[in-house]
């Protein structure tokens, strides 16, 4: 992208994050419970379990689109 890379990492950084957010943020409202109540509040620890593994599911999939 530039010349520099230390600049394309820092660049490559917030679009991922930015994607990964963005996508967290769309699972979170398809799901069919509030997620934060039920980690947070009910200590429901399969509801954890789930955000997690979604969370890195999502990671995998930025990752591997901008490798």
């Amino acid at each position: 992208m530039t010349g520099s890379p230390f600049l394309n990492a820092i660049i490559f950084t917030a679009l991922g994050l930015a994607a990964f957010g963005i996508a967290a943020s769309v699972a979170a409202k398809m799901a069919a419970f509030d997620i934060r109540k039920q980690i947070v509040e009910e200590r429901n620890v399969a509801a954890a379990v789930l955000a997690g593994a979604v969370a890195l599911a999502i990671a995998w999939i930025v990752a591997a689109t901008m490798h």
